[in-house]
Formats: C-alpha cells, structure tokens, sequence
C-alpha cells in the first residue's frame, strides 16, 4: 500500500485530502504541525510527503531542507496558498519536486501524486543501497559483500525501515510500532533477536566482519544504519 504523510495544520484540508487519498487506495498518515511533521518523516518510512509551507513549529520549507539533508529522497510536494515565483523556486532549491497553490482540486493532486510516484518506480526505489548494503524490495533479497540472503517478512521489513534513513538513531519502540505493531512499552528482545538473526545470515564469522557491518547498536536506545562514505 502506498504511504502518504500529510502536514498541514487546517484541519478542513486535511480532511478533505485524506479523503481524496483513501479513495485511491493510499494510506495517509497526518501530522498537524512542523515539529512533528519532521519527527514522523525523519523516523518513519514513506512514499509521498505532501507538505503545506506555513505550518507552526517547522515551516514546510524547513522540513524539506532538513529531510534531504538527511538524505531522505522521498518525493514531496508542497501545498500552500503562497504562489509567488520567489517562494516556489526557494522551494524547488532546497528539494521539492513539486508545488500545487492552494485552493487546488483533488483530481490536480491525485495526479501529481501518481506522476511523481510513477517516477520514482522509474528509478528503480525498488532497491535501496547503503554503502556495501543492498536491499531489493521485489525478490526480498539483502546483498552484502557477496552475501545474498532471502530474509524472513519481519527481518526484511525492519532491515528496510532503517536503511531509508541511514545515520539516524531508532528506539526499539520505535522500530515494535513498525515492524510488529506493538505501540506501548514491553520488556521483550523481539528487535534484538530479529537483528541478531539479520547479522548471522549475512556476516562472515570467520572474517570478523561484526564491526564492519552497518547496523550499529546505540547502547540504551536502539540502532541505526551507519551512513556510507
């Protein structure tokens, strides 16, 4: 299913955008202001951010700096009722690939959307690769120094979730929401056994490669993706 996040704080808009993305089968995740319009698209994975630019917090404009900085490459689209030339080239400047000015009809927006999620399938966003890491989203196959593994649904999907943000810390809690579900705090290893299970199908014991492998444990939070150079 396609995953869309939606920040924007006009709450009418927001509904009405949602209910334009249900109905073409998109599963739409809203967030009312910047802080935590930025919070959810730096820890979760998505596939479509549609971003309006004046949002309290964290402008739009803001929010797309910091996320390709990052090193997010998820398509966005900026809705806002400012339409001045100006403002729309800042915004293609720090990594929009679009803009639609508010007021707009849903039919303009549905098809920006599938024309930039179309684009992306283009490109191939079906692998992700993070340094010596390669993951393929349609055979389920993960690839590392001549490695290749099937994984089993949790590990593939966990494994997925942090290579989409290289560099950034995930609690495990974080990383029981996605991957089982599981959204209040639990004393159980689950996240720690499934990356266990990741690194003895993939590391060659007998060439020590533990520490040379991408998942890092953050001691006491959780793990990340280590960037490549």
């Amino acid at each position: 299913m396609t995953r869309v996040l939606l920040v924007e704080d006009e709450q009418k808009i927001a509904d009405f955008v949602i209910q334009g993305l249900e109905s073409e089968g998109y599963q739409a995740t809203h967030k009312i202001d910047g802080l935590a319009g930025l919070d959810t698209a730096l820890n979760a994975s998505f596939d479509l951010i549609l971003l309006d630019i004046m949002l309290p917090g964290k402008s739009g404009t803001e929010i797309v700096q910091i996320i390709r900085e990052k090193e997010i490459k998820t398509p966005v689209i900026m809705l806002t009722a400012k339409s001045e030339l100006s403002d729309k080239l800042l915004g293609f400047s720090l990594g929009a690939d679009d803009y639609l000015a508010k007021p707009f009809f849903m039919e303009e927006l549905i098809a920006r959307c599938k024309a930039l999620l179309n684009r992306n399938k283009n490109i191939n966003t079906d692998v992700i690769t993070v340094g010596e890491l390669t993951l393929d989203k349609v055979t389920r196959r993960v690839n590392w120094r001549g490695r290749s593994m099937i994984l089993s649904q949790r590990e593939f999907t966990l494994l997925e979730y942090l290579m989409r943000s290289p560099g950034n810390v995930f609690t495990r809690q974080q990383i029981m929401q996605f991957v089982w579900g599981i959204d209040f705090n639990t004393q159980t290893n689950i996240v720690d056994v499934c990356i266990q299970r990741i690194r003895r199908k993939l590391i060659n014991t007998e060439k020590n490669e533990l520490s040379e492998f991408p998942i890092e444990s953050i001691r006491g939070i959780g793990y990340k993706i280590k960037k490549s150079d």
